[in-house]
């Protein structure tokens, strides 16, 4: 029901309007998947996405799901505005209806929002958990969309909570399907620099397909037309200027001062304004208001009834005048909200202090005594923020811990950490916190570093684990203890910190007796061992912890630690054996459905066959593995492995704008620091590949390698010196990648993975060649190391062979190799090297041979200093790719031997010059150049080199 204050016209948002209309249009093609409209409160943001909701319902057969967030203090209302879609959902059809969309046994998933969808997987996996009911949303959205088009309208994301943020940025980034549009408002106005919901902003204005609308402010002839269609007559224009100052634009004040009467008082402030509509209401009627003011921006009739100790009859009729004049509006489910929360807070800010307790007393008392007076689910987070509210010590413990259970079932884990900090807070206060809560200190403190680990949280999590660590003995708990230490380690190897391990050692060592618990540890241990590069400790730790799971029968923990086991194999270049064992992982996994497992050791599997040159099948076990990975739940766990594997196969075989799709699609899943890392890294390659250096340098200084910031992984050391020296060479720095290349190798161990060994040494190979006639004494020490290097190094597998070809200079052979496995890159690149032994030979046809096969297949993969080095040896040796270039330039009389002289004589060089250059003598060239002029009809090398200009023959 609307009061008068709301114009019937719609004013000064046609603009904004055809906005939203082409998003969706778009939307509906495919080509957009989300706006978010931003502007201050009061602005008109709630009517323009009601009118815009109204226009596409009215115009097409579109679904729209609303939902809204909620502002509950600062632990917020988890996934409030989802929770609010899916009721929709099953109100307007069906829970089994909903059901049928999702993949069998999915909707156990959406029953942590939902209560109709049944019990809740029990899973401890709370990241998966998490992960996997992001994944079931996105599916039920893509479904719904099969059949209509669908927008999700989500209202004041600036109060979103952490999961509901998380879960909008999952589905900016990932949703594909034509049909669906997320529309999604927020205050402007309030996000100040700190507010959470910033980066989130930041980010998403980055995705392909997201738009940002912002909403200004009316101008003084858009407030005259909102004035004329409140007041139903033109208002005077001194009115108009006077209610445009003091509104400075602004709808909801517009409104708020219209209501002050033809010659009402203006209040000083925007809150007075605000509440100047208010308090011209009856006083029972404000009585009413603060009261729900207390209950939030929405309350139930039957909560709001309880609280005020007022009839049905009674609240109606003192409500009655609030609803009509537009301050309160009725919602689904019985319900009251302020029409806008600017009104709320400013009821609530008129409580007296002592007032305020005693009404946030009053609702946690009711709810406590029902609980269904409250929509499902909310309890709790409303029990921890009344209590809190009403100053209650007891039982705000107390329902705090509760809510943070509630939200770590819920997988809410950022909104578990305020609830677990409160508690903490509160301990002292209450004197037997522990058997009121039934744990201890130590035990929160432990939660609060899960919940703080799984949703980010690094330095707070590290900030709980140190104090578990410091009310715990390890004498008396040393399992706990070690636990903690793992987890600590965890968290700094997530932050890119170094010098973990003996903090893992000294855990392993307090549970030295055989044990699920040691055997346990193990598996993080020995895994961090071997990516290390210390295998053979990592082995031994291995085989002890298979004995002990084989032993106590826990096939999971067997399959955890045969991947250790294998990874071990790849790092030590056994890549048959690493195979066999990842096999053999993979067939526990799936007898297990461990999805942990599987999604694993299909993401290792995929990296095996890459080393091996089966391309193909490594593309479509990735193809299925990341089909698993969401069926599990483990997108952005496992998931993004395979997504990186996948991008490193694609790369390979030149594949690179798929290879840069892949990579972008895991980046948009928000991966953990180290796997970010290696993400950029498969980027910065096919950066490099095509010249693009900006990229690349930005690319290395986020990974630290500029700043040579220590790495623990040898992997990670490995392909980050690689990349460090390739962009020197593509920068024409050869003695920078030569000081690169010798800092490698000064390492006191180097990568014994066949294929990243070879393929550093094929690269130094590179550098050494470019750097030497400048450097000849540093070039020769450099090889001479590497050749020690080669000489611990087994060949296993084609790719690795590869490398060991371009390393020992065999670049035909090289080359032919590359082209067996589908490698145009590195097919062009030993080409082109080839070509260069064989001009200096004498060889230019050849060299020309060679270029004629590189040239093209550069071409395609738009590698550009490929290219150019191809050309540029092309015009030395007079080869097919310049000839045809020349062609196309310039006039037929010359020969286009004699253009290329031509343009080496434009450029100042002298005949010796020119031989050198082109591998020809300076008698040739001598005869080239008495051609030249007789052919452009000019009589010295100056007009022959005007000529050129004229010509655009020459390249500088």
């Amino acid at each position: 029901m609307l009061g008068r204050s709301v114009s019937p016209v719609f004013v000064g948002r046609e603009d904004e309007l055809a906005t939203l209309s082409e998003a969706f249009a778009q939307a509906r093609a495919g080509a957009a998947t989300a706006v978010l409209l931003g502007g201050e409160a009061g602005a008109g943001k709630t009517r323009l996405v009601q009118r815009f909701a109204e226009q596409v319902t009215r115009d097409s057969d579109a679904l729209v799901l609303y939902g809204g967030c909620v502002e509950l203090s600062t632990e917020g209302l988890a996934y409030a505005p989802f929770t609010a879609a899916l009721r929709q959902l099953v109100r307007e059809q069906g829970t089994a209806k909903i059901a049928s969309l999702l993949p069998e046994g999915a909707e156990r998933d959406l029953a942590r929002l939902l209560p109709e969808f049944g019990e809740p997987n029990g899973d401890g996996e709370t990241e998966s958990g998490r992960a996997r009911l992001f994944e079931q949303f996105l599916t039920l959205i893509e479904r719904l969309a099969d059949s209509r088009p669908t927008i999700l309208l989500i209202e004041d994301i600036h109060w979103a909570d952490r999961s509901s943020r998380d879960l909008i940025a999952f589905l900016s980034r990932n949703l594909r399907a034509p049909q669906v549009l997320i529309l999604m408002t927020y205050r402007s106005d309030d996000l100040h620099r700190q507010h959470p919901l910033r980066p989130v902003l930041a980010e998403l204005s980055r995705v392909n397909g997201v738009l940002r609308v912002d909403l200004s402010r009316l101008t003084q002839d858009e407030v005259a037309e909102q004035m004329a269609g409140i007041l139903g007559t033109v208002p005077a224009f001194h009115r108009v200027q006077k209610v445009y100052d003091r509104s400075e634009g602004i709808p909801l004040f517009v409104e708020a001062l219209l209501d002050g009467g033809e010659e009402g008082s203006f209040p000083e402030s925007m809150q007075d304004l605000i509440l100047g509509t208010v308090e011209r209401l009856p006083e029972e009627t404000q009585r009413v208001l603060r009261i729900a003011a207390a209950g939030g921006t929405r309350v139930g009739h039957p909560l709001l009834a309880a609280v005020s100790g007022l009839s049905d009859v009674e609240l109606e009729g003192a409500l009655r005048p609030a609803i009509a004049r537009n301050v309160l509006q009725i919602a689904d489910g019985r319900a009251y909200v302020f029409r806008h929360s600017l009104i709320r807070e400013a009821v609530h800010e008129e409580l007296l202090p002592g007032e305020r307790q005693r009404l946030h007393a009053r609702y946690a008392e009711e709810i406590s005594r029902d609980r269904t007076l409250v929509p499902p689910g909310r309890a709790a987070v409303e029990l921890a923020h009344h209590w809190y509210g009403a100053r209650d010590d007891l039982w705000a413990l107390i329902s705090a811990w509760e809510a943070a259970r509630k939200s770590f079932h819920a997988f809410a884990y950022t909104e578990a950490i305020p609830l677990l900090e409160r508690v903490l807070m509160l301990w002292d206060r209450v004197p037997d916190a522990a058997e009121r809560i039934g744990a201890d200190h130590t035990t929160v403190l432990e939660r609060a570093g899960e919940a703080a680990r799984a949703s980010g949280e690094l330095d707070r999590g590290v900030k709980f684990v140190k104090a578990a660590l410091s009310e715990l003995d390890e004498e008396r708990e040393p399992e706990r203890v070690a636990k903690l230490i793992v987890n600590w380690a965890q968290l700094k190897v997530y932050k890119g910190k170094m010098g973990v391990v003996e903090d893992l050692r000294h855990a392993l060592r307090l549970v030295p007796q055989p044990s699920l618990a040691r055997a346990e540890i193990i598996d993080p241990i020995s895994a961090h061992l071997m990516l290390r590069g210390d295998v053979e400790e990592g082995r031994a730790l291995v085989e002890e912890g298979l004995r002990l799971a084989r032993e106590l029968g826990d096939r999971c923990l067997e399959s955890e630690l045969l991947l250790n086991l294998a990874l071990g194999h790849a790092i030590s270049g056994d890549i048959e054996t690493t195979l066999v064992t990842n096999s053999q992982a993979l067939e526990l996994g799936r007898q297990e459905d461990y999805g942990r497992v599987i999604t694993r050791a299909i993401g290792n599997t995929v990296d095996t066959l890459n080393d091996l040159g089966r391309w193909q099948e490594a593309l479509d076990l990735a193809e299925e593995g990341w089909r698993l990975a969401k069926k599990y739940g483990r997108t952005r766990l496992s998931g993004l492995f395979i997504l990186n594997n996948m991008a490193e196969t694609l790369e390979a075989i030149g594949r690179w704008d798929e290879a840069v799709d892949t990579v972008e699609r895991a980046l948009n899943l928000g991966p953990v620091l180290r796997n970010r890392h290696h993400l950029l890294r498969v980027r910065a390659d096919v950066a490099l590949g095509r010249g693009d250096l900006t990229l690349v340098e930005h690319i290395l200084s986020e990974i630290g390698v500029l700043k040579e910031r220590p790495m623990d992984f040898v992997q990670d050391i490995t392909n980050s010196m690689r990349l460090h020296m390739g962009w020197h060479l593509v920068k024409g720095e050869p003695d920078a990648a030569l000081a690169v290349a010798e800092r490698t190798l000064a390492r006191h161990s180097q990568s014994p993975k066949a294929m990243l060994g070879w393929r550093l040494l094929a690269q130094l190979t590179t550098v050494c060649d470019a750097a030497e006639p400048a450097e000849p004494a540093r070039a020769r020490a450099l090889r001479t190391q590497a050749a020690e290097v080669a000489a611990g190094l087994a060949v296993s597998g084609p790719v690795a062979e590869a490398y060991r070809l371009s390393y020992s200079r065999d670049f035909d052979a090289a080359a032919a190799a590359w082209e067996r496995l589908n490698r145009p890159h590195n097919q062009a690149k030993t080409l082109l090297r080839a070509a260069t032994v064989a001009a200096h030979a004498g060889d230019r046809e050849g060299a020309a041979s060679r270029l004629a096969v590189a040239g093209p297949l550069a071409a395609a993969l738009r590698a550009t200093p490929l290219m150019e080095e191809i050309d540029t040896l092309s015009r030395r040796v007079g080869g097919v790719q310049h000839q045809q270039h020349l062609r196309q330039a310039a006039p037929e009389q010359l020969t286009p031997r004699e253009l290329e002289v031509l343009r080496l004589v434009a450029l100042g060089r002298t005949n010796r010059d020119i031989a050198k250059e082109l591998f020809i003598s300076a008698k040739t060239v001598s005869v080239h150049v008495s051609n030249i002029l007789a052919k452009l009809g000019v009589t010295t090398r100056g007009e022959a080199a005007a000529a050129a200009h004229r010509l655009s023959l020459v390249t500088l």
